[in-house]
């Protein structure tokens, strides 16, 4: 599995349109821990408010991220993907519609 370098931002003019709870590791999901996507025209950003995680994208091609506090990850619409906790954590996602 690689480590994913390379940066994404939302797409220009995008909306949020609803964020999650703060999550830490005891309140994730166990959604969020297995394989799920975003539905179509919807971007989330995923933002680490402490300590850290892993993200990873399963497909097309396996790669995974260490996010620590202060780091965002995007997740572009219909990418399979999962978070995987290593320790004590805080963040929440955004959701955002492409204008």
């Amino acid at each position: 599995m690689s480590q994913q370098t390379g940066r994404m931002d939302l797409p220009v003019g995008s909306k949020l349109v609803r964020s999650t709870p703060r999550f830490d590791e005891l309140t994730t999901p166990a959604g969020l821990r297995s394989a799920h996507r975003i539905a179509d025209g919807v971007w989330g950003r995923l933002v680490v408010t402490s300590g850290h995680l892993d993200f990873v994208f399963e497909e097309p091609e396996p790669s995974r991220r260490t996010l620590g506090d202060g780091d965002v990850q995007i997740i572009a619409p219909g990418r399979h993907h999962h978070v995987e906790l290593t320790g004590p954590v805080g963040f929440h996602i955004e959701f955002h519609r492409a204008g």
